[in-house]
């Protein structure tokens, strides 16, 4: 199992907290490949922590469906599978529609200007083919979205899924494509007329396209 070295940890997390975050990041990613068989104490070794931290985060990561444990057998990490994408977006669509519609009533000016900021250089981030960048400004425009609402239950329960679409992405499931762009400008526009109501409908329509993009795909190469 190879383990990176040289990666930069967090300060002020809790050793599970850090172990939970890496992990995670490192499957995402691709670096802890699918299917992987996962050895807690090369892990821990790697992390500079000790097996128990490593034990616990590998728990939550198998709660939110990243490892599969069988106990006394053995970790591994979850397979990949595309077609997920029908089954995660939908959900995260609705839970970023409530989000919006909240932030409509509570976003301030300057929270406005944030959103244009991110988008303009989301479109930018698009325009040169960094996608990797684009999909970390793409969830920042969401976050702040969400961060307005001021509800932590949402946010907490958006992150979780908010995990698995930057998975879906490494693993060429999501396509991110101009037509975000245009949907952002929108759903600011509705957020400044304080119109929770479309700009609720308007970030389901941004999340769901992801699904047409990716089943349109799948037929042309098919």
């Amino acid at each position: 199992m190879p383990i990176p070295t040289g990666f930069a940890t967090p300060h002020r997390l809790s050793a599970k907290q850090r172990a939970f975050q890496q992990l995670q990041e490192w499957i995402i990613d691709g670096t802890l490949r699918p299917g992987e068989k996962l050895n807690d104490a090369e892990l821990a070794n790697a992390l500079g922590v000790s097996r128990t931290p490593v034990r616990e985060a590998l728990q939550l990561l198998n709660v939110e469906g990243f490892v599969e444990m069988n106990p006394g057998v053995s970790t591994q990490v979850t397979e990949v599978d595309g077609e997920d994408i029908a089954k995660i977006l939908p959900p995260l669509a609705a839970l970023q529609s409530l989000a919006a519609e909240l932030s409509a009533a509570r976003i301030a000016p300057e929270g406005i200007e944030e959103l244009r900021r991110l988008n303009a250089e989301f479109a930018e981030a698009l325009g040169k083919g960094d996608t990797a960048y684009a999909l970390k400004l793409d969830e920042e425009f969401h976050g702040a979205i969400v961060e307005s609402a001021d509800n932590s239950y949402l946010a907490n329960t958006i992150s979780t899924y908010q995990a698995h679409v930057r998975r879906l992405f490494f693993h060429n499931s999501i396509i991110l494509t101009r037509d975000s762009v245009e949907d952002h400008e929108a759903l600011i526009g509705m957020l400044e007329e304080r119109s929770g109501e479309e700009a609720a409908r308007l970030a389901r329509i941004n999340w769901l396209r992801a699904i047409d993009i990716y089943a349109a795909k799948r037929k042309s190469i098919e």
